[in-house]
């Protein structure tokens, strides 16, 4: 959108890249403050896929970073899912590590010299791992491991950490676009569609979180209504803002590690 692709409605993994275009002008200011649930219709969190059996026994965020287990996680630097992993284990970190940042870096340090295959994108990162075989878990948003791993049944399970992020991909209209091509109408519709019960159902159907609390209660055979979520708004994060320039701006802790 920044370079001129003329979409009419925009889906990304974080708020602030779509913050991004707002800034850059296609999208009207105040875009999160319009809709329900600050422009997320939807969730998702961090699940571990792993080999049928779970052969090296993979429970929580602190095993990735033990000797001699194969992750399998996308770069940060260039994916947004890969962002939401890393704060998840930061989270766990901080619990475990009674919020010693020295610690917890370090721990985060373990778990990244652990990847096998620093892919650039949450498809890629599946794909070297159920398709390639690499790897003794790979850390995936739940909506992207069950279909992916559906197709290939038996040969691995899914492992949800009890402690978690809640991973909220935003939608927005572009309203520069939207105007240009005389579609604002069918576009806000759309967006209204996802917030419907009709939308909230199929969302739950892609394995992703329906934000309506009856609606996803349909589909606790996939999801764990027990884990305990936190959002990049907690005090821990600050929101994207702070999360951002903090964890993965030039200098920041992951460029350390």
């Amino acid at each position: 959108m920044i370079e001129g692709n003329d979409a009419d409605v925009v889906t990304l993994a974080l708020a602030i890249d779509i913050t991004a275009v707002e800034d850059a002008g296609p999208i009207e200011k105040g875009w999160q403050a319009k809709p329900p649930n600050n422009g997320s219709p939807y969730a998702s969190t961090i699940v571990f896929p792993v080999r049928k059996g779970n052969p090296k026994n993979i429970l929580d965020w602190g095993d990735p970073a033990k000797e001699g287990i194969g992750v399998i996680t996308p770069n940060p630097k260039t994916s947004g899912g890969a962002g939401w992993n890393y704060l998840a284990a930061w989270a766990w970190g901080d619990k475990g590590y009674n919020r010693d940042e020295a610690a917890i870096t370090a721990y985060i340090k373990k778990v990244f010299d652990n990847v096998l295959v620093p892919d650039s994108g949450a498809r890629g990162s599946t794909n070297t791992f159920v398709q390639n075989g690499q790897g003794d878990v790979l850390l995936a948003w739940e909506n992207e491991a069950y279909p992916s791993l559906a197709e290939r049944p038996g040969e691995f399970e899914i492992v949800a950490p009890p402690t978690n992020i809640l991973a909220e991909p935003p939608v927005a209209a572009v309203d520069t676009y939207a105007d240009k091509k005389n579609s604002r109408e069918l576009a806000t519709e759309y967006l209204k569609y996802l917030y419907s019960d009709a939308g909230q159902r199929i969302a739950g159907e892609r394995r992703y979180r329906p934000n309506n609390p009856e609606i996803i209660k349909e589909f606790t055979k996939y999801f764990d209504l027990n884990l305990k979520l936190i959002t990049i708004d907690d005090p821990l994060f600050g929101g994207w803002e702070v999360a951002l320039k903090k964890h993965f701006g030039d200098g920041g802790v992951f460029d350390q590690i």
